[in-house]
């Protein structure tokens, strides 16, 4: 059961949401909701992969993967939103920029079907720089994990 204190610090982000607040668009939005936030702590993202995503047709057309580098975007998304989603109105306007991908791994194919659950968790803030620890997960089995930098831009 949760607490009163964790419900409050609980939070859902809908796609209409992530648009608002990410400039990311068809075919570069790699999230569709993000079901959880803890503001300033931890957020997990959802992907949920579908055969007709763009690049299938190249990736590859016999045995369909998704892409490393669209996982490690899909990570940095769900960065992205928790990083707005703490700061609020303050954010607003603002861009979230990678500054650096480390410890980059991938474990297990993701393929059509596959719903990705994106888990960020932050490690550290320091002024408009975050550095984030990144898992991906597909029904409960670790595919991808990375630990991802970025920084907040000045307006």
């Amino acid at each position: 059961m949760l607490s009163d204190k964790s419900i409050k610090s609980f939070n859902t982000v809908d796609i209409e949401k992530i648009i608002k607040m990410l400039p990311h668009r068809y075919p570069m939005l790699m999230i569709d909701k993000v079901i959880e936030i803890v503001k300033d702590k931890s957020a997990i993202g959802i992907k949920n992969v579908t055969a007709n995503e763009h690049y299938f047709v190249g990736h590859f057309p016999n045995k369909m993967v998704m892409p490393g580098v669209l996982m490690i975007e899909a990570m940095a998304q769900t960065c992205a939103v928790l990083v707005i989603e703490t700061i609020g109105k303050m954010s607003e306007g603002s861009l979230v920029y990678f500054m650096s991908v480390d410890a980059a791994k991938f474990r297990k194919p993701v393929v059509p079907g596959d719903q990705l659950n994106i888990k960020v968790e932050k490690e550290q803030s320091r002024g408009n720089v975050w550095k984030l620890s990144c898992n991906c997960f597909v029904d409960d089995e670790k595919v991808s994990e990375a630990i991802i930098t970025a920084m907040i831009a000045e307006k």
